[in-house]
C-alpha cells in the first residue's frame, strides 16, 4: 500500500535468533541503490498476502537462515515499533514486531533467499552485546543492545 507521497506501508516480522551464549544472529547486507550503505540486520521481513506475523516470522527464518522453526518456538512479540527507511530507491514505513527464538548456534544457509535478496545479503554472523557495543559497523535496529538486554 502506498501513501500519497509514494511511501510504501508494510508490516514485518523480525526475529531475534539467540544462542545459549546470548549472541544474536545478524545478516549482513546492503541497499542495491546505495551499495556502499552496508549494515547488519535482524532476520525477518514483510508479510505476504494473508500471512500472520507468526507465519511471516517462521517463513523468514527459513528463507534467510535455513533454520526450520514452528510458531510455538517464537516468544513475543517482545517489541513493536514503526520505522521509515529507503531501500532500492523506494521509501518504506514499516510497522514491525520482534520475536525471539532460542536456538543452538548454527551455520547460516542462504540458499533459500528470495531473488531480490540474493543480490544484497552475503553472510550471517553471531554477535554478542559487547561486540555490538564495540563495533563501528552499522546495524539495525540501532538500539539492538538494549533490546537484547530487555529480552535477556
Amino acid at each position: 500500500m502506498t501513501d500519497g507521497a509514494g511511501v510504501i506501508d508494510r508490516r514485518a516480522a523480525r526475529v531475534l535468533l539467540i544462542d545459549p551464549a546470548g549472541r544474536v544472529l545478524l545478516l549482513h547486507g546492503w541497499d542495491p541503490a546505495r551499495p556502499d550503505h552496508r549494515y547488519w540486520f535482524t532476520v525477518g521481513g514483510g508479510l505476504e498476502d494473508g500471512e500472520t506475523l507468526l507465519d511471516a516470522a517462521v517463513r523468514e527464518v527459513f528463507e534467510e537462515t535455513g533454520l526450520r522453526v514452528e510458531p510455538a518456538d517464537l516468544t513475543g512479540p517482545v517489541r513493536t515499533d514503526v520505522v521509515r527507511f529507503p531501500f532500492d530507491g523506494q521509501w518504506y514505513t514499516q510497522e514491525q514486531a520482534f520475536f525471539v527464538v532460542r536456538t543452538l548456534e548454527f551455520e547460516v544457509d542462504l540458499t533459500h533467499l528470495g531473488e531480490y535478496e540474493v543480490g544484497c545479503i552475503d553472510v550471517g554472523r553471531w554477535w554478542s552485546a559487547d561486540e555490538l557495543r564495540e563495533t563501528s559497523e552499522r546495524y539495525y535496529p540501532g538500539d539492538l543492545v538494549a533490546l537484547l538486554r530487555e529480552v535477556g
